[in-house]
């Protein structure tokens, strides 16, 4: 048998360094969490910053992340079996970060997947072995900041086209294998129906699990097809907000025989800057939850509407970012004006023109590749 214990995203922050900096998983962990992961014969955790003393950030959307090279004593105490790097911030400091993280992993003799120096390395799986049986690891990304191309270091992209194959021609070197897909939406505990549908297609094409991570919270989970997917698993050691969402976690628990392998799900609550398994009362509760998330998204008709309601209550605020509301006027119009400034700039028309730019492949494609020309040629501007 081989058992393997998957953790969330994993960012160690300015409030918990000094954990890192001395080597104290335990009082970081805890000693039942920290007992849980040492009897597992891996352990996968999702690196969700660059390791580095650079100060060299890119210019992005959202927050740039790392963690300084004095934390990689803690992360040898911690000791996982694999890294995965394929995620919308281990480029935040550009080359120069992901290569320090890189020597800094290597240096712990810490293996890692899901980026390199060029899109072949980036997708670049790798297999564990332990008692005769071979399971692969496979990390992808949607397409955020930091993407790896044929000429550029970054994440391993999901492509519809390309994952799959590469997920069959992978599957044939393993007993099993595990796909690490990093998207979806933050703070929302549902699959979107595409991302149902991508996931879905992994197994199809032989993955036995899928985990997807990014969302920040805890979310739902089905079978299918012989597989499982985990839609959204929540944080492990990330003390950056306090939104309710990221206040508990799962641990995905997976162990594999020659045969069969099984799935169970280790609840776990983050205390302030420290992470702990959680108690009886409080865990049954998350399990309990997550179990009933997981009941309706059987049914893809809930799926698509629970989408569609979010959807609904959530576009205006991308609207605002588009017209270039600031902070306070986003808000006058929100909680003053009750959104009129902005249906005075997006009439029905406007927002039939906007859908069909970025419905339609050949728009979306031109005006993608158009902001980031123009961003390349005119620069940073402000």
């Amino acid at each position: 048998m081989a058992s393997i214990i998957i953790g969330g995203d994993f960012a160690p922050t300015p409030s918990n360094y000094s954990f890192f900096e001395k080597g104290d998983v335990i009082s970081l962990l805890g000693n039942e969490l920290y007992e849980i992961l040492q009897n597992a014969d891996f352990r996968i955790f999702n690196l969700e910053l660059p390791i580095t003393n650079s100060n060299s950030k890119i210019f992005k959307n959202g927050p740039n992340l790392k963690a300084p090279t004095a934390i990689t004593k803690g992360l040898e105490y911690l000791n996982p079996s694999v890294l995965t790097l394929a995620n919308n911030h281990i480029m935040d400091y550009g080359k120069e970060g992901l290569t320090d993280t890189f020597n800094e992993l290597n240096a712990c003799n810490i293996k890692y997947c899901g980026a390199g120096n060029e899109l072949r390395e980036a997708s670049k799986p790798l297999i564990l072995v332990k008692n005769n049986i071979n399971i692969g690891i496979f990390a992808c990304a949607e397409h955020e900041f930091g993407i790896a191309t044929d000429a550029e270091c970054g994440a391993n992209p999901f492509d519809p086209l390309e994952t799959p194959d590469q997920i069959a021609k992978f599957k044939t070197k393993c007993n099993y294998l595990i796909v690490i897909y990093h998207g979806g939406k933050e703070h929302y505990r549902y699959p979107s129906p595409q991302l149902q549908k991508n996931c879905r297609k992994l197994v199809e094409k032989g993955a036995n699990l899928v985990i997807c991570q990014h969302s920040h919270c805890i979310g739902a989970f089905e079978q299918f097809g012989g597989g499982t997917i985990v839609y959204g698993q929540g944080n492990f050691i990330f003390d950056y907000l306090e939104h309710e969402c990221w206040q508990t976690s799962l641990f995905v628990k997976v162990v594999f025989d020659e045969n069969l392998f099984s799935v169970d799900y280790i609840p776990i609550v983050k205390y302030k800057n420290v992470i702990r398994k959680a108690n009886m009362e409080v865990g049954n509760e998350i399990i309990k939850q997550f179990y009933e998330r997981s009941k309706k998204i059987i049914d893809p008709n809930i799926v698509k509407n629970l989408y569609k309601t979010y959807s609904y209550n959530n576009i205006d605020n991308y609207l605002r970012i588009f017209s270039g509301f600031g902070k306070w006027i986003s808000r006058f119009d929100r909680f003053i004006f009750r959104g009129f400034l902005l249906r005075l700039i997006y009439k029905s028309r406007k927002r039939l023109i906007i859908q069909n730019f970025i419905e339609c492949e050949a728009h979306r494609e031109l005006i993608i590749e158009g902001l980031k020309e123009t961003m390349r040629f005119d620069g940073r501007r402000d």
